[in-house]
């Protein structure tokens, strides 16, 4: 079996999963998932695909740029859903049902002139 290549997004991050046969080791930018996040939700948002389809024999090998630690987790979590996807048609639907290979459409809103923030208004001030 060769390489298995996919693109997960979100937010600001976008990340580029390789799949490989190995023993399930998860590589991100080249260092491993446990010392990549420190959070065990995010290890655990990243592991959650492989979780539910329970696969084993691969090795995950990604690189990430862009965002913050929350958004990488979710974009690696997008782009191992679509890799898998493309190694087995089959778990299609269940990692569809998961929610798993939706791209989150959330962004970040814009400043707007006149506020301090998106929606955060200058103090008001009777006097």
């Amino acid at each position: 079996m060769a390489d298995i290549n996919a693109v997960g997004r979100r937010k600001k991050a976008v990340a580029r999963v390789r799949l490989v046969p190995g023993k399930g080791d998860i590589l991100i930018n080249n260092r491993e998932l446990d010392d990549y996040f420190g959070l065990e939700t995010l290890k655990m948002t990243v592991r959650q695909p492989l979780v539910l389809v329970n696969a084993t024999g691969f090795d995950v090998l990604v690189n990430v740029v862009g965002g913050g630690l929350t958004g990488q987790a979710g974009a690696i979590r997008h782009g191992v859903s679509r890799a898998l996807c493309k190694a087995n048609p089959e778990l299609r639907p269940e990692l569809k049902k998961a929610g798993f290979l939706t791209r989150d459409p959330r962004m970040k809103e814009r400043k707007k002139y006149g506020l301090k923030g998106a929606r955060r208004a200058p103090q008001f001030s009777k006097r």
